[in-house]
């Protein structure tokens, strides 16, 4: 009984992944058609229990990085998927969007120099987001 039981949590397991992934892709798209700058996807499944993704993006300006922000929350709201939370949108510097497995980081470009994430996260694999084939497997 207890093979089964493991079965079973690996199978829910793999199922909360998938769709932490296609939270990550769905905002990282969202991102994309704010035309928001080198927005990328960091897999930390592995690397940390902080959260399952990390989607890092830059906008030109406060009002772009809000507008992306805004964005991409709209987005993810028609699915149905609302934060826990959402952090600097006021000053729109650096505004954080905790969806718990998925935490989506929309930085300024000087800002996102500055504490430059993806360099801390070096081993976090890149997820390509542009792949449309993936939301077909």
């Amino acid at each position: 009984m207890a093979l089964n039981s493991a079965i079973i949590f690996k199978k829910e397991t793999e199922v909360i992944h998938i769709e932490s992934k296609i939270k990550a892709i769905a905002a990282a798209t969202a991102s994309a058609d704010k035309k928001a700058n080198n927005p990328a996807v960091l897999e930390l499944t592995k690397l940390t229990e902080i959260a399952d993704y990390f989607v890092i993006c830059s906008g030109d300006s406060h009002v772009h990085v809000k507008a992306i922000a805004e964005h991409i929350d709209d987005e993810l709201r028609k699915q149905g998927i609302k934060p826990l939370s959402v952090e600097g949108l006021s000053s729109a510097r650096w505004v954080l969007m905790d969806y718990g497995d998925v935490i989506v980081h929309v930085f300024d470009n000087e800002t996102r120099f500055y504490y430059e994430l993806e360099k801390l996260w070096l081993d976090a694999p890149r997820i390509q987001f542009e792949d449309k084939d993936f939301l077909a497997r």
